[in-house]
C-alpha cells in the first residue's frame, strides 16, 4: 500500500512492498497496542485499588464508630448498675443507724424511767396543790426529804 503526493508520484520511505518492513511495522504496532493494553489495565487496578481503599477505610471508621458506641453503653450500663448499688448501700446503712437510734433512745429511756422511780423513791415526795383565784394562780408545793 503506497500513498502518494498531490502529483500521483508515490512518496518515497513509505513503499511497503517489503515483507520484512510490514513484519516490522506489525510488531511495532503489536507492541504499542500492548503497552496501551498493558496501561489501561494498570489505570483500572489503580481506580480499583483506590475504590477498595476507600471501602475499607469507610468500613474501617464504621468499626470503631460501632466500637466506641458499644463502650459507650457498657460504661453507661456499669454506671447504672453503680449508682443502684450505692444507693442500696446509702438505704441499708441509714436503716442501720436508725436501728441502732432507736435502740439507744429507747435503753434511755428505760434508764431514765427507772432513775426517776428510784428518785422519787429514795430522795422524798413532792406533795403540792394549786388554786386559781381570779386572774391568778396560787401553787403550794411541799418536797419531803427522807
Amino acid at each position: 500500500m503506497a500513498t502518494q503526493d498531490g502529483n500521483g508520484t508515490p512518496s518515497p520511505g513509505i513503499l511497503l512492498t517489503d515483507s520484512r518492513q510490514q513484519a516490522k511495522l506489525g510488531k511495532a504496532a503489536v507492541k504499542i497496542q500492548a503497552w496501551w493494553r498493558g496501561t489501561l489495565v494498570r489505570q483500572t487496578l489503580l481506580h480499583a485499588a483506590l475504590r477498595a481503599w476507600v471501602i475499607q477505610s469507610w468500613w474501617r471508621a464504621m468499626q470503631a464508630k460501632m466500637l466506641e458506641q458499644r463502650r459507650r453503653l457498657a460504661l453507661k450500663l456499669y454506671t447504672c448498675q453503680e449508682w443502684a448499688v450505692v444507693k442500696v448501700q446509702a438505704h441499708v446503712r441509714m436503716w442501720q443507724a436508725r436501728r441502732r437510734f432507736l435502740l439507744a433512745r429507747q435503753a434511755a429511756c428505760v434508764i431514765q424511767s427507772h432513775w426517776r422511780w428510784h428518785a422519787s423513791q429514795t430522795r422524798g415526795l413532792i406533795r403540792g396543790r394549786y388554786e386559781v383565784r381570779a386572774s391568778r394562780l396560787e401553787l403550794d408545793i411541799e418536797i419531803l426529804m427522807t
